[in-house]
């Protein structure tokens, strides 16, 4: 399971080393695509094909199912973890997700967010003042 907070940093060759305590569940390919909030997403490789069948099975019928299969789909690049764990993070995704040099990688299950270090910091500082209020909507539901 991918969990935790990260921080690294993007070389002048725009990559970026995945934490350590990922690389063997991450494998040696992964797929890097546009994410929500102005992040970006890394799909271990059959993480991806699950997400990807998933969108492939709503009806094109509806704009707003095109529309975002174009962001997630359109947004993607399959690339290779190198022997140092480090991915290339192209110009198109680094300018979406606004990264300068310092990020933060975060582990979410299946998945990884990059985010530029002080885009990260204001989120996280907004969701935990409504951390409560949100474990309650959840809770509602059934989530915890």
């Amino acid at each position: 399971m991918l969990i935790g907070e990260y921080r690294h940093t993007i070389d002048v060759k725009k990559r970026l080393a995945l934490p350590a305590k990922f690389r063997k569940e991450i494998g040696k390919k992964v797929v890097v695509t546009y994410g929500l909030d102005n992040c970006l997403f890394v799909y271990p490789l059959k993480e991806w094909e699950k997400a990807a069948q998933g969108l492939a099975n709503l009806s094109l019928g509806q704009a707003s199912t095109r529309d975002f299969n174009r962001f997630m789909l359109g947004g993607a690049v399959e690339t290779d973890v190198d022997a140092m764990g480090r991915i290339l993070l192209p110009d198109f995704q680094r300018e979406f997700a606004g990264l300068s040099t310092k990020v933060v990688i975060a582990g979410l299950h299946s998945r990884l967010e990059i985010w530029d270090e002080n885009r990260w910091k204001d989120y996280t500082g907004r969701v935990k003042k409504q951390a409560d209020m949100l474990a309650e909507k959840l809770g509602e539901i059934g989530a915890l």
